[in-house]
């Protein structure tokens, strides 16, 4: 057995709630720097307004980490931190947390299996609940953005709550669904090389899926004031300027990232759940 055993008593929502911001937390100090390339490759050769006719900055996950090294320091790579952390112990919190829990209030007694549809549905309600959670402020390559209220505040927001809805229904369900086929299967048992199968596979399920509102989303957000006039004309103009393979743009970094964030955080969260059901008094 490598990792501590599964706790005989399933863990608490409670535990589940703090061990999956925890767990996230964790995920995104391992990975920061590598969503922080993600976002400069997705939004270089942006036509902005005034139109700039400025060379690609950024070659490759390397070659973006080396030039924001070079150019504004090492710590460039984790500018945002903070606000991350914060983001992750109070969104994944309740997107990750709270999917068994809001997955079994909705699942029929004596049901077998997953419920492909049902985790679909619940993955994607908790990461459209979560997202609504946050509020704040952030910083955006050149600009600083505000989730404020009102339609300006939406107009931001939606994006985000778009695509994080798909990259939770794609993690958790994906996840889920492997995890649980190698156990039936009996091909591996409930340990850590189980963990990470599965949420290597979720974090590619997931990278597929959400790329392309990922990559509109990133260039919405960053849009100078009036450059977009609503999320489907940033669509058209990606269509227009980069063709489809424009949807797709950045998508080995964003692998590298949300593959290796959902690895770390997917051992860590099921790693500190067993953690939590031990230091339990008897």
């Amino acid at each position: 057995m490598v990792g501590l055993k599964p706790p005989e008593v399933p863990p608490a929502a409670a535990v589940k709630f703090v061990s999956a911001g925890t767990a996230a937390c964790i995920a995104d100090l391992c990975t920061f720097p590598l969503d922080t390339a993600n976002v400069g490759l997705q939004i270089q050769g942006e036509v902005r307004i005034p139109r700039s006719t400025s060379t690609v900055e950024y070659r490759g996950v390397l070659g973006t980490l080396s030039t924001m090294v070079r150019t504004e320091g090492p710590r460039s790579l984790y500018s945002g931190l903070a606000a991350g952390l914060q983001r992750q112990m109070s969104f994944a919190s309740i997107r990750i947390g709270l999917y068994d829990s809001v997955k079994q209030l909705y699942t029929p007694k004596g049901a077998g299996g997953n419920g492909d549809g049902m985790g679909t549905g619940t993955g994607m309600g908790t990461g459209w609940d979560g997202d609504r959670m946050r509020m704040g402020t952030g910083k955006g390559w050149g600009h600083t953005w505000e989730w404020g209220k009102g339609w300006d505040g939406n107009r931001r927001t939606l994006p985000n709550i778009a695509r994080n809805a798909i990259v939770n229904c794609g993690e958790l369900v994906t996840y889920d669904l492997i995890k649980d086929a190698l156990l039936r299967a009996q091909l591996m048992t409930d340990n850590v090389p189980c963990h990470f199968v599965a949420a290597f596979g979720a974090g590619f399920c997931a990278t597929v899926v959400a790329s392309p509102v990922d990559v509109v989303k990133t260039r919405y957000m960053n849009a100078s004031p009036g450059q977009y006039r609503n999320v489907l004309s940033c669509l058209l103009a990606l269509l227009m300027q980069d063709g489809l393979a424009g949807f797709y743009k950045g998508f080995v970094p964003s692998f590298l990232r949300l593959g290796s964030w959902n690895v770390v955080m997917f051992i860590s969260y099921e790693q500190l759940q067993r953690a939590a059901a031990l230091a339990r008094p008897a």
